[in-house]
């Protein structure tokens, strides 16, 4: 087919860019060719990707594998050596201010200024996010706490939170600016059983109407909240299916044995 690649796309097909229409389709994330080297490492290697509005996408690897410097790129944080992403249309390599607009990004640990409190923090983050407007920073931060379950800490500061709301706050300034893509690092890292359902419920509900990409090395978050599952190995991308399809490549396996298997080899 001209124009087209065959890749581990879950359509079958990854649409080349200069393919007429590429970007159309409810794509939020995109991710086309990203490489990025660090001396003679190549750390990310043509990684090409995309991710939709409903989807909750797993972003799995092992430890150097790439995920961290692929999450850099993707927020803008770093630039790539070659190949590009986008958000809502928006390239990360020529706007990464527009880039970041368009993202919520909740980081490893949720991290925050702790002698503040909640509803202080939150307004800060809304005025950063370019809520100069008082009243209509408060609706944002009214907003968001009642969507996180924040309501009756949000006079409490942050230091004096458990994990579990502390991930909360992390997701509350993530969603102040409504944006159309989350970027999830380690969600439910440290979390006890009980607080881990709690976010994964959250993250549930907000994947109905935003793309979701979250980075994890906790195997059973994937069959807990993913609904397709990327897998990198040393920079180049090895997995990209449902976790159905992943399961069914070793029938009875449990996933990390499967993981072990893809990533191991690959070595």
């Amino acid at each position: 087919m001209p124009g087209r690649r065959v890749c581990l796309w879950t359509d079958g097909l990854w649409p080349d860019v200069r393919t007429p229409g590429f970007g159309d389709g409810g794509r939020v994330i995109e991710v086309r060719e990203l490489t990025k080297r660090y001396g003679r490492t190549v750390a990310v290697d043509r990684l090409s990707f995309a991710v939709r509005p409903g989807q909750v996408t797993g972003f799995l690897g092992p430890n150097g594998a790439g995920k961290s410097t692929t999450m850099k790129m993707l927020t803008g944080f770093i630039r790539p050596d070659a190949g590009t992403a986008s958000l809502d249309g928006i390239d990360v390599t020529t706007d990464p201010v527009g880039v970041k607009a368009k993202i919520g990004y909740l980081p490893e640990s949720a991290p925050a200024y702790p002698e503040m409190t909640v509803e202080e923090f939150l307004k800060f983050i809304a005025e950063v996010r370019g809520f100069r407007n008082s009243d209509a920073r408060a609706s944002a931060v009214d907003r968001v706490v009642s969507l996180t379950h924040l309501s009756g800490v949000r006079k409490q500061t942050i230091e004096t939170l458990s994990k579990g709301y502390k991930q909360r706050v992390g997701f509350a300034q993530a969603l102040l600016h409504n944006p159309p893509a989350l970027v999830l690092d380690e969600p439910t890292d440290g979390l006890d059983p009980n607080q881990k359902n709690e976010v994964r419920s959250l993250i549930k509900s907000l994947a109905a109407e935003k793309a979701v990409i979250l980075s994890t090395h906790i195997l059973e978050e994937v069959e807990a909240l993913c609904t397709r599952v990327i897998i990198i190995s040393r920079g180049r991308l090895i997995v990209d299916e449902t976790p159905a399809q992943l399961r069914a490549r070793q029938p009875g396996a449990r996933i990390d044995e499967i993981f072990r298997s893809l990533t191991i080899s690959d070595q």
